[in-house]
């Protein structure tokens, strides 16, 4: 295999995120929903023969050492690879979103890479490595919607109904640490436990492993219905809002809309759900995972972006690396 072009790299939105206590390290715990959507990065991979690994901008330029590089990197070595690859991005996703797009860059760098040297790492261990390159790397490895616990590394793999979601970001970024350590950051009061299966069970974890249970969680539509529907909230909203008034602009104008918004994440994007009552009729019905439904159907203030999108029953790369 001398190439693999147009891997995608969906983002994620969090339909909820409770902080649940905090680690020894200074690390939150964290209960969260994180669910797939269909705006995603492109990626394009080369393989090289002369070791050399290289990254490039379709788009905005990233910064020199960015999650995909690293994880390229962290593959190879940990692969005792001599290969190297070109590698091409079309950046779609916003950066500072709370979306995931690096993460998500990442996982599927991984994805890719171990197909193209031909490593055939099972997924297991590529989670291991996804793990120490970010939280939120083994989520997108893993494939699927997921209840999330731990800093991201404990994964229960939800069956969830489709659902359409406008997705607003203005130009603003948020830095995740100054979100933690606002004296605004409210801790719920108690772990949440969701379609009956534990909140917390020790046995499932190891600080150092990502896991994902071996089981999925089979959920009612009843239940699967309140998930999607608005179940908690984001405990991180409110010191992102104190400190950036476009959060809350962009929030009031999904709720006017939409009658429902949140934030992703630890921002600045946020999100509605949407339906067909909304009035709305999506432009590219047949949009793909690497393409939105539709771009914002009315105007935005200057830089600005928004889209119209749905989610993805399971990630474009699902079944790429073996148990």
């Amino acid at each position: 295999m001398l190439a693999l072009y147009d891997v995608p790299a969906p983002a994620k939105l969090n339909l909820f995120l409770h902080v649940v206590g905090k680690r020894p390290d200074g690390y939150h715990l964290l209960q969260s929903l994180f669910v797939l959507i269909d705006w995603a990065d492109t990626l394009h991979f080369e393989r090289r023969s002369d070791g050399l690994l290289q990254r490039h901008d379709q788009g905005d330029a990233l910064p020199p050492d960015d999650l995909c590089l690293r994880a390229a990197r962290s593959l190879q070595q940990a692969g005792g690879v001599t290969q190297g690859a070109d590698i091409h991005i079309e950046k779609r996703l916003p950066s500072g979103a709370g979306m995931g797009g690096g993460s998500s860059d990442a996982a599927s760098t991984l994805l890719a890479l171990n197909r193209l040297w031909g490593l055939n790492w099972p997924l297991s261990r590529l989670m291991k490595l996804g793990l120490s390159l970010g939280a939120d790397v083994p989520f997108f490895l893993g494939g699927r919607h997921a209840f999330v616990e731990g800093i991201g590394e404990i994964l229960h793999p939800l069956d969830l109904p489709a659902q359409r979601y406008a997705v607003l970001k203005p130009p603003v970024s948020i830095a995740t640490k100054d979100i933690f350590s606002s004296s605004l950051l409210a801790r719920s009061e108690s772990v949440a436990i969701v379609a009956g299966f534990p909140a917390h069970n020790s046995a499932d974890v190891k600080a150092d492993n990502a896991k994902t249970s071996s089981d999925s969680v089979s959920l009612d539509a009843e239940r699967a219905a309140r998930l999607v529907g608005g179940f908690g909230r984001n405990d991180l909203q409110p010191p992102a809002e104190a400190s950036c008034s476009e959060v809350s602009q962009a929030l009031g104008m999904l709720k006017s809309q939409f009658g429902n918004s949140r934030m992703t994440g630890s921002g600045s994007a946020v999100f509605a759900r949407i339906g067909t009552e909304a009035g709305l009729i999506m432009q590219g019905e047949t949009g793909s995972e690497s393409q939105p439904m539709a771009i914002w159907p009315q105007d935005l203030p200057a830089d600005w972006v928004g889209r119209m999108c749905r989610s993805l029953d399971r990630h474009p790369l699902y079944g790429w690396a073996g148990d």
